[in-house]
């Protein structure tokens, strides 16, 4: 082989190998986190209700048994009565100082991809535009209103809107009056999704 084409068909590999991880990685991801539920599921299945069921238990049980856990919480935490018997199981993650800090980051940001009730703000999807200049920045509208913050911030008819980072997980919140604002008719999801890739389109297959 020449020696001159040895570069180049290094270069053609190392592209290939990318292509291939970028494209293997987040389908290994999703098995594997596919794969440590299923098998947390088992297990803990088998110590709690293999025991009862003898030769009656079924592979798999375990498995339906964590989606019916799952429900239920999702169905106790929607009830009044039964939501504040939640508070006391965080109580250990919401007052140790630095597990407080990283547990109610995660919990809120959560909280905004949660299904919403009836009567509760529409999570909406917005281009932000500052007056006279052809900047466009795609946020996500944390907070319809300024009511309740400390003194100091600007009254008015403003809103909080949170604008993702591309290739991280962060971003900036600003505060602006909701005249600046776009609805985009994109779901929360579609727009987390392609602000994490920079918006890049689907790449072409060649």
């Amino acid at each position: 082989m020449d020696s001159t084409r040895l570069p180049a068909l290094a270069k053609r590999l190392s592209q290939y190998f990318l292509r291939g991880l970028i494209t293997i990685l987040p389908l290994l991801l999703t098995v594997y986190l596919l794969f440590a539920l299923v098998t947390w599921s088992e297990s803990l299945a088998s110590y709690l209700i293999r025991p009862l069921l003898g030769s009656l238990y079924i592979p798999g049980l375990g498995l339906l048994v964590a989606i019916g856990i799952i429900i239920l919480t999702g169905y106790l935490i929607s009830r009044q009565d039964t939501s504040r018997l939640f508070n006391w199981v965080e109580l250990p993650f919401t007052n140790t100082p630095v597990v407080r800090s990283i547990y109610n980051s995660l919990k809120s940001f959560a909280d905004y991809f949660s299904p919403q009730s009836p009567g509760e703000a529409t999570q909406q999807v917005v281009l932000l535009r500052w007056p006279e200049q052809p900047l466009e920045v795609v946020g996500l509208i944390t907070r319809s209103h300024v009511e309740g913050l400390p003194l100091g911030f600007t009254q008015g008819d403003r809103v909080a809107v949170y604008l993702p980072m591309g290739y991280m997980i962060g971003g900036y919140t600003v505060f602006v009056p909701r005249a600046w604002l776009t609805p985009i008719d994109m779901s929360v999801e579609e727009a987390m999704r392609s602000a994490l890739i920079a918006w890049m389109p689907p790449r072409k297959q060649p």
